[in-house]
């Protein structure tokens, strides 16, 4: 205890020097802890620097330091040749700030409002999936052989540049070179019909998701969606208030037939047709052309989001729905987390001719921009050829770590599980034996090391098959073969 000249006493300040948090801020909201709470009343007196520095065992300039910070922000007075003491005028200010009492703020908690959409929703969001570096991890790239020596050298050329293109605000719509880079890609290598001002950087693909949400939709629109379907797109639809109309998939992708039947005026359709999100079919020409024949009858955008499709192992990448409408009705999204690193935050969206204008006027008005830094790094990367090579060489290591999954499952796997090959991406599926319980199986791997995801977490309405969602791209190849072995025992003991 550090005792105040005027009798009271300064409650014990803890130090954590294992703490992240400098002792000079824990000091701080020590002290500030105390003049809200009242222990320490206005006009009352701090012990001396000298003193306190002290009884806590740490320099003058450190408790000198607090002292400042703790003026600055009007909480006490220092007079010279007197000490500190807390601020006079605290106690006028604190009686005016409400204080309810335990009761409401327990009715407050019971009651929150919320804006309709998300008190809606809330309850039905997920918890997040895990982003471990373990078996069978999903929608994680391989960090292990990403090229991050020629991407450090394009990050420490850029932070040479002038301080205002480093550090300042940049172009709401995206850095130029860097949309021209993605333009000049997507028409390569994705056949996209498209021109740079079409192309709008993002920070990832949710943003595109709630933006197009935000620009095209109005609460109580329907909205096609597969089931079971991507789990952010589906949240951000239903954080937006849209009706989601759950439309089954089978071998050849959305069943447009089934839409029709359900919501034939349907405002929008998400789809995921290079690789169905999580079954991983790719959509047949036949619905393709169905598709943009249902969208142009209800008047209807069809969001397109291409999520791994640049990984396709043993052909070129199919060309995109967005490439088969002549009706500019696709709005294409593509992001780097999957083609690079999530952490990166940086994805992109394509829009039709005839909402480049809107767009155009919603990004300048309450966007800032994705960091124009990274834009800058990743249009050099892209620009110098780095982007291409690394897709191709992912292309090869994710094929045989594909393949190491499928001679693994094949081998240990049969009865229990059926594990269904893939073209494209970096997961797949497996169907579960009558018998098993895809949550519980879920739970007993995770307890057991390795994380597979239960088919059901990506529905809107259960579907009779029960399965489990399998990544292979997060870990190498002797580690899949080890997790298959595991999910095997943990298969084996749950039939038991």
């Amino acid at each position: 205890m550090v005792k105040v000249a005027g009798g009271a006493l300064l409650a014990s300040i803890t130090i954590d020097r294992d703490s992240s948090k400098t002792i000079s801020t824990q000091i701080c909201a020590a002290i500030r802890k105390m003049i809200f709470s009242g222990a320490l009343s206005a006009g009352e007196r701090l012990p001396s620097s000298r003193t306190l520095a002290t009884e806590l065992n740490v320099s003058r300039t450190t408790i000198n330091y607090v002292f400042e910070r703790l003026a600055e922000e009007g909480l006490i007075d220092s007079r010279t040749g007197s000490g500190s003491f807390v601020c006079e005028t605290l106690s006028t200010h604190l009686s005016r700030l409400p204080a309810p009492s335990t009761e409401r703020l327990a009715q407050r908690r019971k009651n929150l409002r919320l804006s309709r959409c998300i008190a809606h929703s809330i309850e039905q969001f997920g918890a997040r999936i895990p982003h471990e570096k373990r078996a069978f991890t999903t929608g994680t790239p391989a960090f292990d052989v990403f090229p991050l020596a020629q991407w450090s050298r394009l990050v420490a050329r850029h932070y040479r540049e002038k301080r205002d293109r480093v550090m300042g605000y940049g172009d709401p719509e995206g850095f130029a070179p860097l949309r021209r880079a993605i333009a000049s890609h997507l028409q390569g290598n994705r056949g996209l019909s498209c021109e740079p001002e079409q192309v709008f950087i993002v920070s990832g693909a949710q943003q595109a998701f709630n933006l197009a949400c935000s620009v095209l939709l109005d609460p109580g629109d329907k909205v096609w969606f597969e089931n079971p379907g991507a789990i952010g797109a589906r949240n951000s639809f239903k954080a937006h208030g849209m009706d989601l109309v759950p439309v089954p998939i089978d071998g050849e992708g959305m069943v447009v037939e089934a839409g029709l039947k359900q919501a034939p005026y349907f405002r929008l359709a998400f789809v995921t047709p290079s690789h169905q999100q999580p079954i991983g079919v790719t959509m047949s020409l036949a619905r393709r052309i169905e598709l943009l024949q249902a969208a142009e009858r209800s008047d209807a955008w069809i969001l397109e989001d291409d999520y791994d499709g640049e990984f396709r192992y043993h052909s070129s990448p199919l060309p995109t729905l967005q490439s088969l409408d002549t009706a500019e009705r696709v709005i294409y999204v593509g992001t780097f987390s999957k083609s690079l690193f999530p952490a990166l935050r940086l994805g992109y969206f394509v829009v039709p001719p005839i909402l480049v204008d809107t767009f155009r006027k919603v990004s300048g008005a309450f966007l800032q921009g994705a960091p124009s830094n990274l834009q800058a790094v990743l249009a050099d990367f892209m620009g110098e050829g780095h982007f291409a090579t690394h897709i191709r060489r992912m292309c090869k290591i994710y094929a045989e770590r594909h393949d190491a999954l499928i001679e693994a499952s094949n081998a240990r796997l049969q009865g229990l599980l059926d594990v269904m090959p893939t073209e494209t991406g970096f997961h797949t599926v497996g169907y579960l034996a009558p018998g098993f319980d895809e949550r519980a199986v879920s739970q007993a791997a995770g307890e057991q090391g390795i994380s597979v995801s239960p088919i059901g977490r990506y529905c809107i309405e259960p579907i009779a098959q029960q399965g489990l969602v399998l990544g292979f791209s997060t870990v190498r190849s002797p580690e899949i073969r080890a997790g298959v072995e595991t999910l095997a025992r943990v298969l084996e003991g749950l039939r038991r």
